[in-house]
């Protein structure tokens, strides 16, 4: 066996994964919030559903990309297959990025209570600096 065959084997363990990821725990988040929704709580429920969705969505993704990644760079190396990973990396970052903000509320440099030091927050804001709860 050549060493591209394996790495095409290789490639489509790391494809199947991420789509039985997407697949298994999409299933699993349905689950979760219908367990959540007969506790009584229709709002729970459905913010639950959202963020193991999205959660799922994230992983898989990230897999994918994976697979895009160990292809492009052991199997097809011609500059049609890099402009191809270079735009479903772009597209399915995008898709993180945005699906992070929409599950933790706010944009990743705007979470101060982990990025803070003790040294940042005994500092005292201005009077014309918004406050981290303006800028969301």
């Amino acid at each position: 066996m050549r060493f591209d065959e394996v790495m095409e084997w290789v490639v489509t363990g790391f494809e199947v994964t991420g789509a039985t990821i997407l697949a298994v725990g999409s299933v699993l988040a349905l689950v979760s919030a219908v367990v959540s929704l007969r506790k009584g709580d229709p709002r729970a429920a459905y913010k639950r559903a959202r963020q193991d969705v999205g959660r799922v969505i994230l992983l898989g993704l990230e897999i994918l990309i994976i697979a895009d990644i160990v292809l492009t760079i052991t199997v097809e190396r011609t500059l049609q297959s890099t402009l191809t990973l270079g735009v479903l990396v772009l597209v399915r970052t995008f898709l993180s990025f945005s699906l992070e903000v929409e599950l933790e509320g706010s944009l990743p440099w705007r979470r101060s209570s982990a990025s803070r030091t003790p040294s940042n927050e005994t500092e005292p804001k201005e009077a014309d600096e918004p406050t981290d709860t303006d800028l969301r």
